[in-house]
């Protein structure tokens, strides 16, 4: 086993040798804690056979414990000044590593599927800066990516946003995809002592398990996560209001007040309000109703 590189002597050694600098629109914060390195790759069940798709690996800190334990990791990295040094620390390890210097959000990801693994479902595993959690974690479950699992460093508060119920404050878009598509599981609280530079807050690690046969029925789900994103998109406004003011949506008022009326809801609650059942119960009623021209003139 080579020597790690996660630890606060080498981290710092290897950011100085190369004359690296933090960069904060990158949202950069690299593990210097090898006990929690081992511990994701251990929640993220990464065994010999499995293609692992890492977003963001910084220095490879992570990646070098993945590549340890997988059969393929594909590590996907934005930042161009971090793939020489990839490489260099990553030395060794080529038959397992693939690096790409690509933006996340930019790359055909099912490609990669498709090359790397035959098709066949990967587990995604990676520390993620706040920007980019919730657009790849959308992306991901929305696009419905094979993927088998998801296992991500994040910000504590994201971590209890996917987890979120009802009527609670982080309870959100994010919260309703998350437990639409997904298992979820809170691994581990990780301290900002774990990390350079220090972040000003607690970190989680989360673990989302796709579900094969998904618990809630859904007649169309672009049109689900349409409302979905509608219903918080004025969490102050009544889940009538919302509906009938969004253009894309093309519904008519009465064919929403229908809807919340249909369910036995009360006619001024909001859309934080409803259960991810509730929601797919509301998009299957509208759905229906634009079947009987319920629904304004795109």
């Amino acid at each position: 086993m080579k020597e790690r590189i996660a630890t606060p002597t080498k981290t710092k050694e290897i950011i100085e040798a190369n004359g690296f600098y933090f960069k904060k629109n990158f949202g950069q914060n690299f593990l210097i804690d090898s006990n929690i390195l081992e511990k994701i790759v251990s929640c993220a069940g990464i065994g010999a056979q499995d293609c692992v798709l890492e977003v963001g690996p910084g220095i490879g800190s992570l990646t070098q414990v993945l590549a340890e334990n997988a059969r393929r990791v594909v590590a996907v990295e934005i930042d161009s000044n971090l793939i020489p040094i990839l490489q260099q620390m990553l030395s060794g390890y080529e038959d397992t590593v693939r690096i790409l210097n690509q933006d996340i959000l930019k790359t055909d990801i099912d490609a990669i599927i498709r090359e790397e693994n035959g098709g066949d479902a990967i587990k995604v595993v990676a520390n993620l800066p706040y920007y980019i959690t919730t657009p790849i974690i959308m992306d991901l479950l929305e696009q419905q990516r094979n993927v088998d699992s998801i296992t991500v460093m994040v910000q504590k508060e994201v971590a209890e946003r996917m987890q979120a119920a009802p009527g609670e404050k982080e309870y959100g878009a994010l919260s309703v995809a998350v437990q639409y598509f997904c298992d979820a599981s809170l691994d581990m609280i990780v301290p900002p002592s774990c990390f350079m530079p220090r972040p000003k807050v607690d970190s989680a690690v989360i673990t989302l398990r796709v579900r094969k046969e998904k618990k809630f029925a859904v007649e169309n789900e672009a049109f689900f996560f349409q409302v979905v994103k509608c219903a918080f998109s004025q969490r102050r406004k009544t889940l009538y209001n919302t509906l009938r003011n969004e253009k894309e949506l093309h519904i008519l008022a009465q064919s929403a007040a229908d809807a919340i009326k249909e369910m036995g809801l009360d006619e001024k609650v909001r859309g934080e309000k409803l259960s991810v059942a509730q929601f797919a119960e509301l998009s299957n009623l509208l759905w229906r109703k634009k079947a009987e021209g319920g629904f304004t003139a795109e």
